[in-house]
């Protein structure tokens, strides 16, 4: 793999969801050995890198992201030779290789979250931890009205080695994911050795999760909004005293710091769900992180007014300290793209789709979400792929509940179906036992009868598949350099948007009536076929000379 400066500035980056990428022995469950053996399509497929969702020793209460060892890999993945030989095999291909952090929370299984509860209340132990008295006669109630995102309070109370009830801790998230206090120096020091050691493993960066959350106003006043976190923060009222604090940018300057030791253009990415836009781009200030998901355009409608505001807004903010901005339309934590946008437009966004659900319009969806695609990769800065959407997988919308693992599911009492049916184990091989997920018909979540459209066997090689739509795509945007152009907007009917970059004219139509392109325009690539006159068709985004 060549050095490359600044390569994270322009990089497509690729998601995996471990457990649904590629199970090598077959039990059903995605593992390292597994993506080790199909980094060669993702290299085929044109990526820059890969970030790798967490596959560390954890319970598995959150997939993972509840983590117990961030030194190791859990054996459901594989063991930590395994990912040595993964990032030595991408880094072979030319792929850089991420992995998640998640600083925010540990596990309650956690060494130290044990250690913690052992701990009388004010021990060092509970002080790595957000432990507080709770309120009301005998402390009964939580020490505040804080709720978790995943639906219920945000406090657990715990019973002391006499059987009495004591005090309580924080968790934002499940019940099973305390959250750590980030105002204990011990937890500072540990996550920075956390750093070095993935670090000195070959690793390219780290994306961050939760990114905005490890600092806590220091009252833990109480809130009395929806903790929305995967929905932006669309409340009215004060700011949220449990998101974007100010302390949380003195941390990322420490390990900024930590990674410009190492040599290669090692990368932090926040997910940081933060509006609006400049303040988002405090976090990739030129001593932080280098790349924030951009949340504001995933969730953005489908319409042309809205999708100018957000690129608009989104450019100048980065500009403004220096920074790309960084694409995404997918991920293992919103419904897939290519479904979300089979709804009408301007309705709000779903936490997941059920059977007995208003079900999207498959064709539109997809039909809409290739154009976006094509749009978003046209877009100066890095972008993000999510597994499988280059196979224009969708959201499996009928998953049966009693199959589903989301703790969102279980503690919003199942008013909101969760995460899983983004999660499905992919599809590669349409007449392979678990379509080519793995050697056998395990599979951790089920797979849909449809699985077998999509898979990529069926799709390599074809003309106006969605892959090789993809393949296209990443290939045009590398030689023509899009992801280090400049934007400049052209004047355009209200139902079409259009700007170019360098000498790219990108235009998509939202409007019925079919859109003009220039006299003499050659059409480098447009994500569904034109009129037989040369015009864009409703939902259809084209790239052109």
């Amino acid at each position: 793999m060549q050095p490359s400066a600044d390569w994270w500035r322009s990089a497509v980056i690729y998601q995996i969801y471990p457990r649904s990428f590629a199970d090598s022995d077959g039990d059903g469950m995605g593992d390292l050995p597994g993506i080790t053996a199909r980094l060669g399509s993702l290299r085929d497929l044109g990526v820059d890198a890969v970030w790798l969702s967490p596959f560390y020793p954890s319970p598995q209460a959150d997939a993972g992201y509840d983590v117990a060892d961030y030194r190791d890999v859990d054996p459901l993945f594989g063991r930590l030779a395994d990912a040595d030989k993964l990032i030595a095999e991408a880094h072979g291909l030319g792929l850089r290789v991420l992995v998640d952090l998640v600083p925010n929370h540990t596990s309650r299984a956690h060494a130290w979250f044990q250690a913690a509860l052992a701990a009388p209340p004010g021990s060092p132990a509970r002080q790595r931890y957000l432990f507080r008295d709770g309120r009301g006669p005998g402390g009964d109630e939580p020490p505040n009205s804080w709720p978790s995102v995943f639906g219920g309070p945000a406090w657990e109370r715990v019973v002391g080695p006499d059987g009495k009830p004591e005090q309580w801790y924080l968790h934002l998230f499940d019940v099973s994911q305390p959250d750590l206090n980030w105002a204990d120096q011990a937890v500072r020091d540990e996550f920075v050795d956390v750093l070095r050691f993935w670090l000195d493993r070959g690793v390219d960066g780290f994306r961050v999760d939760v990114a905005h959350g490890l600092i806590k106003q220091a009252d833990l006043a109480d809130w009395h909004y929806p903790n929305a976190i995967l929905g932006g923060l669309g409340h009215e009222g004060p700011p949220p005293p449990m998101w974007d604090q100010e302390g949380v940018h003195e941390i990322y300057r420490e390990w900024r710091a930590v990674l410009d030791e190492y040599p290669g253009e090692r990368i932090l990415v926040a997910e940081a769900w933060v509006q609006p836009a400049e303040r988002l781009a405090r976090y990739v200030r030129p001593d932080e992180m280098h790349q924030a998901f951009n949340f504001e355009y995933l969730e953005a409608p489908w319409a042309p007014g809205a999708l100018r505001t957000v690129i608009s807004g989104s450019l100048a903010a980065n500009g403004a300290v220096g920074a790309p901005t960084t694409w995404v339309l997918s991920n293992h934590d919103v419904v897939r793209h290519v479904t979300r946008l089979g709804y009408p437009v301007g309705e709000a966004r779903r936490h997941g789709i059920g059977a007995e659900d208003p079900q999207p319009d498959a064709g539109l969806g997809l039909r809409r979400g290739r154009a976006a695609t094509l749009q978003m990769l046209a877009l100066p800065g890095s972008a993000y792929l999510y597994q499988g959407e280059e196979l224009g997988l969708p959201e499996d919308t009928r998953m049966p509940d009693d199959v589903r693992q989301d703790p969102a599911w279980f503690r919003s009492g199942h008013t909101e179906k969760g995460r899983d049916g983004c999660r499905v184990p992919i599809p590669w091989e349409a007449d392979a036992p678990s379509y080519g997920f793995g050697p056998s018909d395990a599979s951790w979540l089920p797979q849909p009868g449809v699985w077998a459209e999509f898979a990529l066997d069926r799709q390599r090689g074809v003309p106006g598949s969605t892959y090789e739509l993809y393949r296209s795509a990443l290939r045009l945007r590398r030689e023509l350099a899009l992801g280090t152009g400049t934007l400049t907007w052209v004047d355009s009917p209200g139902d079409v948007l259009a700007f170019r970059t360098g000498d790219v004219l990108v235009l998509t139509n939202f409007g019925a009536a079919p859109a003009e392109l220039p006299p003499g325009a050659r059409v480098l690539l447009s994500s569904e076929p034109l009129t037989a006159d040369g015009r864009v068709p409703q939902d259809v985004t084209v790239w052109v000379r």
